[in-house]
This record gives C-alpha cells, sequence and structure tokens, in this order.
C-alpha cells in the first residue's frame, strides 16, 4: 500500500470550529495534532501544555502555556479564557494530567458549550490505581497477579513500579528476595506483578460518548523508548481487538483509551494496564486507516460513525527538529 493513501485518510471536519490538544509536549498530544490534520481538520488547533517550550505549539494554529493541574483554580481559570477566547468546541482526551481535571469539572465546561471527551472520575481513577484495574478486571480477564503485599511474592522474577503511574516507567526487574528487600525498603506505594517475557503489545480502543466499544487496533511494541513506542507492527486479531474493547466496556471508558497486554511464559496474552486517553502511540492507528481524533470529532457532531478498516502496516519513528527563533512573551 502506498503511504500517500494511508496519509489523508478521512473526511474534512467543516462543523467543528476549534479544539483544544492539551499535552502539546508530549507524543500523545503531537499525534493528536497531526492526526487531525491528517484527516483535513480546517478548524482551528489550540495546543496546550504547562512548558513554553513544547514542540505541539509549533505545529498549532495558536497555543496556551497552562498553569500546572495541582493548582486547580488557576487551570480552571485559564482553561475557561481559552475556551472563550477561541470558542473551544471540543477538548481532547490526549493529556494523561488534563483529563482529570476535564472529568472533574466536566458540568462547568459544558456550560461553556465545549465537550471534553473523556470517561468518568471513577473511570479514570480505575486505570491510574493499578490495584483497581487488578480489582476490577481480574475475575474476568487475565491479569498477571498483581498485589501491593511483598508477602504474597514466592517466585521471581516480579516486576515493581509505581501503584499509580500514567505511562510505563520506573519498572524495576525483581530477581531474587535480597531484590525485594531493597526495593521495599527504598520506595514506597508499589506494587509487585508477575514478569511477563512475552511479546508486548499496546491496543487503541475507542469508545462512542454512551461507553459503547466502536473499534480496537492492535500493534506488536517491536522497539519502545522510554516507555514510548519507536517501531510497532498493525495487526489485526480478532480474540484481542474482542477482548480489549471488553475490558474498555468493563470500565466504562468513553472516547480513546490504550491498554497494554504482554505474554506470559506460557503464550498467554495478560492485560497489563489502561491508559483512559489517548496513547503515545495511537498515530500508530491512524497511519493504518483508523483515525481516532478524527471519529472523536464525528461522535460530537452525532454523526454515525462507521468502524474503519485498517491496514496491517509497520511504521517506525524518528526525532524531528524545530528550530525556535523567539519565543513570544
Amino acid at each position: 500500500m502506498h503511504m500517500d493513501n494511508i496519509f489523508l485518510t478521512g473526511v474534512l471536519r467543516e462543523n467543528i470550529k476549534s479544539v483544544v490538544v492539551p499535552g502539546a509536549g508530549g507524543p500523545a498530544g503531537i499525534n493528536t495534532i497531526k492526526s487531525l490534520k491528517m484527516a483535513r481538520f480546517d478548524g482551528k488547533i489550540v495546543a496546550t501544555d504547562s512548558s513554553e517550550l513544547s514542540a505541539g505549539f509549533f505545529m498549532a494554529s495558536a497555543y496556551q502555556v497552562m498553569p500546572k493541574v495541582v493548582d486547580e483554580e488557576k487551570y480552571m481559570t485559564k482553561l475557561k479564557q481559552v475556551i472563550d477566547n477561541y470558542e473551544i468546541e471540543v477538548l481532547m482526551p490526549s493529556s494523561g494530567y488534563d483529563i482529570q481535571l476535564y472529568s472533574k469539572y466536566r458540568k462547568q465546561i459544558e456550560e461553556l458549550e465545549a465537550k471534553p471527551v473523556v470517561s468518568d472520575l471513577e473511570s479514570i481513577e480505575i486505570c491510574y490505581d493499578k490495584m483497581m484495574t487488578f480489582q476490577k478486571l481480574n475475575s474476568k480477564f487475565d491479569l498477571p497477579l498483581t498485589t501491593a503485599n511483598p508477602e504474597r511474592i514466592h517466585e521471581f522474577p516480579v516486576i515493581s513500579k509505581p501503584r499509580r503511574e500514567k505511562g510505563g516507567y520506573d519498572s524495576i526487574i525483581i530477581a531474587d528476595e535480597k531484590d525485594l528487600r531493597y526495593v521495599t525498603s527504598k520506595f514506597s506505594n508499589i506494587i509487585f506483578q508477575e514478569y511477563l517475557p512475552g511479546t508486548e503489545y499496546t491496543v487503541d480502543v475507542l469508545c462512542d460518548l454512551s461507553k459503547k466499544p466502536l473499534v480496537a487496533v492492535p500493534r506488536i511494541r517491536l522497539e519502545t523508548k522510554g516507555g514510548i513506542s519507536t517501531k510497532g507492527k498493525v495487526v489485526h486479531d480478532p480474540q484481542i481487538e474482542r477482548t480489549c474493547m471488553d475490558v474498555a466496556a468493563s470500565i466504562g471508558i468513553i472516547g480513546p483509551c490504550c491498554i497494554q497486554m504482554k505474554g506470559s511464559k506460557d503464550g498467554a496474552l495478560k492485560i497489563v494496564e489502561v491508559n483512559p486517553r489517548m496513547g503515545g502511540g495511537t498515530i500508530f492507528a491512524a497511519l493504518a486507516g483508523a483515525n481516532f481524533p478524527a471519529m472523536v470529532l464525528d461522535m460530537v457532531k452525532e454523526k454515525e460513525i462507521v468502524k474503519p478498516s485498517f491496514s496491517e502496516v509497520t511504521i517506525i519513528r524518528y526525532f524531528e527538529e524545530i528550530v525556535i527563533d523567539k519565543i513570544d512573551d
């Protein structure tokens, strides 16, 4: 398949005037901007981030530096200004931090005639707390043993990671009892998971505004750097697609999520984590033919969503530089 045929998939979205893309310094935000451009979106893309040196700022129509989300009052005051000034209609779920406030203040945002396409706070919390993820899903799906109690660890190796995290950072392989004692003495609020040595997948899932799963796009993570896919292969696998759509439905996802799966030593694929937002590699799905940001706009406008067909393609990524002469005050 010629790549030009993939880049320009999607229909011109004439009805949405402007959207906010948060997390413009991270891969998910940048990929959301790129996906909207691939779909020939002709409205205004307003990129936001807490850092003025965010790459997405220089790819968007306009940008705004936001306060940190920990200062909710300042953040929401600024967000209201952005919505009013740019006549924002849609807030994209491209930042793991911003979506929490989008969800918490959903009513106030919608009163401004803007639509935050994010899951409910309860669903977001289930995803961000790894013990809650395990407790919610373990009776219905295949998950690695997960515990916050080191006394339950009797086989090695195991993985330790923060109980709350956004992305696959700070994971440590624990080889034996000595490692276990060291990790528990140095870190708090961590969990332990069964070590999975097999093939790793990310599955992008899109649900509608009523929490109904629409499509799942699996990809094999061929190479990762800093928790982000740098090489991946999009594949068709009906069982994986069905399982991940069922996972999204069980949690109550609204809009996009990305689900991490990995093979056990016996070859069984297990659900490792669920991120209730656009993923850092969601662009892989768009390049294969399933443009999630474009479909989000159609959902908001209550257009009929036709399940997209996607191609089995291998995608590699690389850095690209942006030269800035002067940063506006």
